[in-house]
């Protein structure tokens, strides 16, 4: 029978990823600096979009609704397929690593929880891109839904990470996102929801209904 003991982090503190002192900067970030970023662009976008564009608000709301849900698929897709990018070479480990594995590692790690402002600023300026030549004027409004569920994914994340289990209907998705690091790194890929968990059943497998999980750690009811 699997056993459901959770393991523990490997490592603590934060590693040294690039020999050059500037990129290793780059890649630790406070958390508060891509939530007030995206934040702002996506006021700007909401503006932009009523004001300057006509939009109604019915509208608006209901491009924005439709941006955020579509980003949960994407986080979920990016997460399973890209940050656990199977390991075939030695390039594509060093990819993976630098990526995502070092997170796997250094879980409690709260200055790489989220991707530097300067590489964030630079796939929201090519989202931009895309979604405008797609879908027009309405980019305005599902782009500023897209970016809100990108900061709330990061909020989520780094809660999960940097907090203790909240006492209310949120401590789903810190029991969810644990069993992804610490028993089942090929299941529960959803973080801020596991919608396309159940989907596309990559939900944990049934464990001992005697144990639950915190992150980082396995308590005895």
């Amino acid at each position: 029978m699997e056993s459901t003991k959770l393991k523990r982090p490997k490592h603590k503190g934060s590693p040294k990823l690039f020999n050059n002192p500037i990129l290793e900067k780059l890649t630790h970030t406070h958390i508060s600096i891509p939530l007030i970023i995206f934040g702002v662009i996506a006021a700007a976008l909401i503006y932009y979009g009523i004001i300057e564009k006509g939009f109604k608000a019915p509208l608006m709301i209901g491009l924005f609704i439709t941006g955020l849900f579509f980003f949960t698929f994407v986080e979920y897709i990016m997460h399973r397929y890209l940050y656990h990018l199977p390991a075939t070479s030695e390039r594509k480990k060093k990819i993976s690593y630098t990526m995502h594995g070092v997170h796997h590692d250094y879980p409690k790690d709260k200055s790489r929880l989220a991707m530097p402002p300067v590489l964030s600023l630079i796939i929201a300026t090519v989202l931009f891109i895309i979604y405008r030549a797609v879908l027009g004027d309405y980019v305005f409004g599902f782009l500023a839904g897209f970016l809100i569920g990108y900061a709330a994914y990061l909020a989520v994340h780094y809660s999960v990470h940097a907090f203790k289990v909240p006492d209310n209907f949120l401590k789903i998705l810190w029991h969810h996102h644990s069993i992804h690091h610490y028993r089942e790194s090929d299941r529960a890929f959803g973080v801020s929801s596991p919608l396309w968990d159940h989907i596309f059943r990559t939900m944990p497998r049934k464990a001992a209904s005697s144990r639950k999980t915190a992150v980082g750690q396995s308590i005895d009811d």
